[in-house]
């Protein structure tokens, strides 16, 4: 075949393809080349896959959340990032909780109080005591009100490995202070709130909407 029998613009629709003449004067595609670029694409791709599954495993994660138990800090169908590398948990934080002692669920919850701390809950005076200092709590919503364990049990130095959580809706939220959830292993913990990038707010008819100008970091 000579090349001026051939159309060259078929020989051009890979860029990445290289063309050579041979003896015959041929045009010829060198196939090496088309598979070397083709590898380097996938091997990119799959690059990019395992940076995005190690992010989303030990980074950063988005979580639903699910009811008004952390109203009005986190309104329900809330989408909030969370981060659990290196985490540890703190006096305040709102973590993402596997699951509880009968509560198969996730939970959100704010961490009360931690391994070795002393907590006291004075359910008359709707108080609530770490390290015998009460908490400053403005995030609240409702009354703290006593759950099903007797408040002697949940009196005391949280133990080892151990986290005591309530949701900021005291008054219905199902947290630590009922035997179905009891104090939080710390193993259980997902990761620890960081962003609220799709937040909601209720409109004048109680209706959910979402409330552009509530992107916010989620603190205290």
């Amino acid at each position: 075949m000579n090349i001026d029998e051939k159309k060259l613009d078929e020989f051009f629709l890979d860029e990445q393809a290289e063309l050579t003449d041979d003896d015959n004067g041929e045009i010829r595609v060198n196939n090496n080349e088309l598979v070397a670029t083709v590898l380097d694409w996938l091997g990119s791709l799959f690059m990019a896959l395992v940076v995005v599954l190690l992010i989303m495993t030990f980074g950063f994660r988005i979580i639903d959340v699910d009811g008004k138990s952390m109203e009005p800090t986190l309104i329900d169908t809330d989408k909030v990032v969370i981060t659990d590398l290196f985490y540890t948990p703190h006096d305040g934080d709102i973590v993402i909780i596997s699951h509880a002692e009968e509560y198969p669920k996730p939970l959100v919850k704010r961490v009360i109080a931690t391994a070795g701390q002393e907590l006291k809950l004075d359910f008359d005076n709707n108080a609530v005591y770490v390290d015998g200092k009460k908490l400053d709590e403005p995030y609240i919503q409702g009354m703290t009100v006593s759950g099903d364990t007797p408040v002697e049990e949940l009196n005391g130095i949280v133990p080892e490995g151990k986290v005591f959580v309530m949701g900021d809706n005291r008054s219905i939220s199902l947290d630590s202070r009922y035997r179905q959830i009891g104090l939080i292993d710390e193993s259980y913990i997902i990761g620890k709130a960081q962003l609220d990038v799709i937040p909601h707010t209720y409109d004048e008819n109680g209706i959910l909407k979402f409330d552009f100008g509530g992107i916010r970091y989620v603190y205290k």
